[in-house]
């Protein structure tokens, strides 16, 4: 008996007819970005190892536990991508697109892979849509950024989520809060652990989900009430702006994102019908990646947006954004000369525009129909050898069951026309 094979543990596949959904979401969070001038980007799938641990932060659960990392061939350290902004940063850096006209602004999407213990919403291999605003520090951009997220989700049909935001403050204003936070941190009766990540960075333990923890940690000082001017004056701007764009948001003093680089301002979409993974999406502003990885003292801000998450916030909310057809046109040959015919006649429909599908393996007219009728087109093409030989074809409207002859020649016409 032969091998059966399944996907890997956490690793989902989108099918026919769920996946239309699927990339319905992905194209339109990427086409809200492109209308704002976002250009595409294509990262590599591995990077340098050594790229993640410094830009993402070596105490982040990411890079201590949930990145996929192994020697190539060459015995060199790489890793399978656990986020964009690291990836683009270094593009930007080793292209010198941080060169030429500021701010750059591209946008991404593609499969991303954590190591975390798979359940709804959170798998190994996530899908994410992301967008990267590199070179100016300007608190309108901030707000473009957020808006585009908005309007994506909101371009979907989605209602049920909210925009929480936040400062993580500026250097100016991040030491002294990190030194207030942790001589209270060390104040309580953390377990090892977790006071060794007070040591690293204080922040990640105001990320702890555990019940006992963040009942410890309630009464912790936020950055908020920490803010220098400069910084307070950023977040400010930031939401005036939102207000003038109508996005609405919610202020969360403390939230604190995975990844170590994020500076200013910080933002997540949660969505309530999603349970314990109520993330949809987030981001925020980094303004001392770039030149942590070598480039340009430059700033910049961007966000990633779960795809699958997005699915789920979807299916939470019963709203289907995807096309309930598969094809618009399906044809139905009965007969050689007639499949020869309507592949002629669809081939020219798809140079059209249109979506067919054709009848294939010889099927009876009954059969035939039931394949038309399940994929959802509009209209069948409905010929017999004898038709063609007549010069005509079948046009049937399929959901009045109507039928016109057409000559061979006005098929093409008649049925963009109906379309």
């Amino acid at each position: 008996m032969s091998q059966t094979f399944k996907a890997p543990k956490g690793i989902p596949d989108y099918l026919p007819p769920e996946s239309a959904v699927f990339v319905t979401v992905r194209d339109t969070l990427l086409a809200t970005a492109r209308r704002a001038g976002y250009g595409d980007i294509e990262l590599p799938v591995f990077e340098d190892t050594a790229l993640f641990a410094r830009g993402v932060g070596e105490s982040t659960d990411v890079v201590s536990k949930e990145m996929y990392t192994f020697a190539d061939r060459g015995d060199r350290s790489v890793t399978l991508r656990p986020e964009g902004t690291a990836g683009v940063m270094r593009a930007v850096i080793e292209h010198g697109l941080d060169r030429g006209a500021l701010p750059v602004k591209l946008c991404y999407a593609g499969p991303f892979f954590r190591y975390e213990r798979p359940q709804a919403g959170r798998y190994r291999q996530l899908q994410q849509v992301g967008v990267e605003a590199i070179g100016v520090d300007d608190p309108a951009l901030d707000a473009e950024v957020i808006a585009v997220a908005d309007a994506g989700f909101r371009a979907l049909g989605l209602t049920g989520f909210r925009l929480e935001l936040t400062s993580l403050g500026d250097d100016t204003c991040r030491p002294a809060y990190r030194n207030l936070l942790q001589e209270f941190l060390f104040s309580l009766p953390l377990d090892d652990a977790t006071r060794a990540r007070a040591e690293i960075n204080p922040l990640r333990v105001l990320d702890d989900k555990r019940p006992e923890v963040r009942e410890l940690t309630a009464a912790a000082p936020v950055m908020l009430d920490h803010l220098s001017d400069e910084a307070a004056e950023h977040f400010q701007t930031v939401r005036a702006h939102l207000d003038a764009l109508g996005v609405p948001y919610v202020i969360n003093p403390r939230m604190v994102r995975g990844l170590d680089y994020y500076t200013k301002t910080t933002f997540e979409f949660v969505h309530d019908g999603l349970g314990a993974q109520s993330g949809i999406g987030g981001g925020g502003r980094y303004d001392g990646l770039m030149a942590q990885l070598g480039g340009q003292e430059l700033s910049g801000i961007g966000f990633g947006l779960g795809v699958d998450r997005t699915l789920l916030a979807l299916r939470a909310e019963g709203v289907d954004p995807a096309p309930a057809a598969r094809v618009d046109v399906f044809g139905v040959p009965l007969g050689a000369a007639a499949k020869l015919e309507l592949a002629r006649i669809g081939a020219e429909l798809r140079a059209a525009g249109a979506r067919v599908d054709l009848a294939y393996g010889d099927r009876g007219i009954k059969g035939a129909m039931r394949a038309a009728d399940r994929s959802g087109a509009a209209i069948a093409l409905v010929a017999g050898d004898r038709d063609i030989e007549a010069g005509t074809v079948g046009v049937k409207l399929l959901a009045t069951g109507e039928q016109i002859d057409v000559p061979v020649y006005e098929v093409v016409a008649v049925v963009l026309a109906r379309l």
